[in-house]
């Protein structure tokens, strides 16, 4: 069972069809999805202006991703079945605590 997200550690949760999950900003992740997507500034500006894009949160949510319990190809259909839109608020969420810090 995968434990509630934390926010005094910068955590948040994301509910799939499998159930819950932790995405965690740690530096590992954070390095991992900037070599992905590129600046993650400029990810949250455009997130800020209503630019969301799907590449993009696929990629941080996957490399904040606690305890791995799928594939990628997995959990990319797993948050295409949940609804981009459903998900767009954990992404604000996740990119405001890796910019304010935890």
């Amino acid at each position: 069972m995968t434990r509630p997200a934390n926010p005094e550690r910068g955590e948040v949760a994301l509910t799939l069809s499998s159930g819950p999950v932790v995405l965690r900003p740690s530096f590992e992740a954070l390095v991992a999805a900037e070599a992905e997507i590129g600046s993650l500034q400029l990810a949250l500006e455009r997130a800020a202006a209503g630019d969301i894009r799907v590449a993009d949160m696929a990629a941080l949510f996957w490399a904040c991703l606690a305890d791995r319990q799928h594939d990628r190809p997995a959990f990319e259909a797993e948050l295409v079945a949940l609804g981009i839109a459903a998900a767009v608020p954990a992404y604000r969420r996740l990119l405001m605590r890796v910019f304010e810090g935890a």
